[in-house]
């Protein structure tokens, strides 16, 4: 093997951690993926590791409330299916990680998405389910310890975030608004539902908090705004006062159990600041000192510890994994209590720079650029999926790999983009979705200012990223040498056609209507374009992805090959949307690298 490759390998092995929860004595629930998937671990104060599940797929986990022993939901599916199922297991009685059959099952049906919304500090949890007819979700109330469950909300389309009031006496729910990446407030109330908010207006509520008190709640928002804030929400008239903003910059927050405190993070151009904040003001009390500039994972959330002392949040960056750390809330002091630090101990890791690149249109499209140390002229754009979604500075053992082989890598954040505001986020709202396609070539003329070749400049992208690259080289096939095309869509169309039935309405509303907006749709399909591309694909897919049949990478492949140009397929039949397992992204991203290695010179 050569050097390049141990590399490449090492650097797709590094392990990572995940952080999930925080129970009452301090122990961390975590996830590891040693084994090549995510998998549980609890972390006990005085540092040992209990490893609590070896399940065959990625699982998450949180700690029920209220009820001893100790109680874990594990939130898990089969071969990366996303029909999420929910399980319990009691972490002192595991003496062997638990699989799948050992698990005690709380909601499941393999047929169905069971997705854990909320735990309750009484024993009780909250979920959304789509096994009422297998497209609309309701939103379902169980008691553990009995089994017996009422159904909060069977209105119909997909349940976003909920929130249950601590006294029980109403829930707060968000689903997808009309608009384009919109949502609106439910308030759930004796057996009636409410509209707090306009299902018209175009604002993204999220990240539902009550108040102890239940009086009020908080919420992430840009209702009126171009940035995202922090608001407190009165449920029974709408009204918002906002309590956290920035002009500047989108924050969000996460309250402490006591309600005294807010855990308060600010996107800064792809990287996050955290800071303590009176929840009841708004105002700031301290910063939180992370280690170095990187992201804390809000996917996983920070949790606070049960008595708001403290909290555990995931922190990766360019040249850090990711790690569990714990925040001292008095002091803003992190420190890290589970790392894989030394899988990239004595590599030579880049951090990015961040430009700025100019359009045709007035427009200016952020991106950080990794270059190598001794850059060889050639460049890859990795685009990220979504379409919102956000390119963050975060580890990536692709990026790192590329730069590694010599290339200098740009990850822009195209409009369409979450992170840079209500504005660039709308910029490719349904007929304006070639629009994203143009900030790529405005990018690809922007290479000789850099210093980099144009003709030998590659894409790489997964899901939506996936459509970036097939548009990309369709579009703009002069332009590209070739394109790693990973879960993507090939045409706006069969995708919609195709998808599972629950997402098909949620995604019309970012691409466009098959009803209403068909002839678009097929005008800004790649498929339909094919006759065009001259770049080499490699096209990665797995079997059971339920967002993008795998059909959309077998009719891109087939039609690319009958035009004569070069294309491998690879397929995974144990892989839904995206590569989960490490057995699989060891098999296909070397491939991949190798690919754009040989054609990029």
């Amino acid at each position: 093997m050569s050097d390049t490759a141990e590399l490449v390998t090492r650097l797709l092995s590094a392990r990572t951690w995940r952080a999930f929860d925080v129970a009452a004595d301090g122990r961390v629930l975590a996830g590891d993926d040693t084994s090549g998937t995510v998998q549980l671990v609890e972390l006990a104060p005085d540092g040992t590791r209990h490893r609590l599940t070896a399940l065959p797929g990625a699982c998450s986990g949180r700690y029920l409330k209220g009820i001893e022993p100790r109680t874990i939901v594990v939130s898990h599916d089969t071969d990366g299916d996303e029909r999420a199922q929910l399980s319990l297991l009691r972490p002192e009685e595991v003496t062997e990680p638990l699989g799948t059959d050992d698990l005690e099952p709380l909601v499941r049906d393999p047929r169905y998405i069971h997705s854990l919304a909320e735990v309750l500090d009484d024993g009780r949890v909250v979920y959304a389910t789509n096994r009422r007819n297998g497209v609309d979700f309701d939103l379902v109330l169980r008691q553990v310890a009995t089994g017996e469950e009422t159904v909060l909300y069977d209105g119909g389309g997909m349940v976003g975030g909920a929130a249950v009031a601590p006294d029980g006496s109403a829930a707060l729910m968000t689903r997808p608004g009309r608009p384009a990446l919109s949502s609106q407030v439910l308030l759930l109330a004796g057996s009636g539902t409410t509209e707090v908010t306009s299902a018209d207006e175009p604002a993204i509520h999220g990240g539902l908090q009550w108040l102890p008190d239940s009086s009020a709640a908080l919420v992430t928002t840009n209702s009126g705004r171009d940035r995202m804030g922090i608001a407190r929400l009165d449920p029974s008239s709408g009204g918002l006062e906002y309590l956290v903003t920035d002009d500047a910059h989108d924050v969000s927050g996460r309250l402490s159990p006591d309600g005294r405190l807010l855990l308060v993070a600010t996107d800064d151009d792809g990287s996050s600041r955290f800071a303590i904040h009176d929840a009841e003001s708004g105002a700031h009390l301290r910063d939180v000192v992370t280690p170095g500039v990187g992201v804390g994972d809000f996917l996983t959330l920070p949790r606070w510890s049960a008595d708001s002392q403290g909290l555990a949040l995931t922190w990766t960056s360019p040249t850090v994994a990711a790690d569990v750390v714990l925040v001292d809330a008095a002091t803003g002091r992190t420190g890290t209590v589970a790392s894989w630090a030394e899988d990239l101990d004595g590599l030579d890791l880049v951090t990015p720079t961040s430009v700025g690149v100019p359009t045709p249109d007035g427009e200016t499209v952020p991106c950080f650029v990794y270059s190598p140390a001794a850059p060889t002229g050639s460049s890859v754009l990795i685009i990220h999926g979504g379409p919102e979604g956000q390119s963050v500075r975060s580890f990536s053992p692709i990026t790192q790999a590329l730069v590694a082989q010599g290339h200098t890598v740009l990850v822009p954040n195209v409009r369409g983009s979450v992170g840079y505001g209500k504005r660039w986020y709308s910029l490719d709202d349904v007929d304006k979705r070639l629009d994203s396609v143009a900030d790529l070539a405005a990018i690809h003329d922007f290479l000789p200012q850099l210093g980099l070749d144009p003709a030998r400049s590659a894409l790489w992208g997964g899901s939506y990223g996936g459509y970036m690259v097939l548009a990309g080289v369709s579009f703009q096939p002069e332009r590209w040498a070739a394109g790693v095309d990973i879960v993507g869509i090939s045409s706006l169309v069969t995708f919609l056609e195709n998808t599972s039935p629950y997402r098909r309405a949620h995604r019309e509303r970012e691409y466009g209507s098959l009803e209403r907006d068909r002839e678009f749709l097929e005008s800004a399909s790649p498929l339909n374009r094919i006759t065009d591309v001259r770049a080499p694909l490699f096209v990665i897919h797995g079997a059971n992805d339920p967002r993008v049949p795998l059909s959309e990478a077998e009719q891109v492949a087939a039609a690319v090959r009958g035009n004569g140009v070069e294309v491998e397929l690879v397929v995974y039949d144990d892989e839904g949307h995206g590569l989960a397992k490490r057995a699989n992204r060891l098999d296909a991203y070397p491939r991949a690298i190798d690919f754009l290695g040989r054609i990029l010179g």
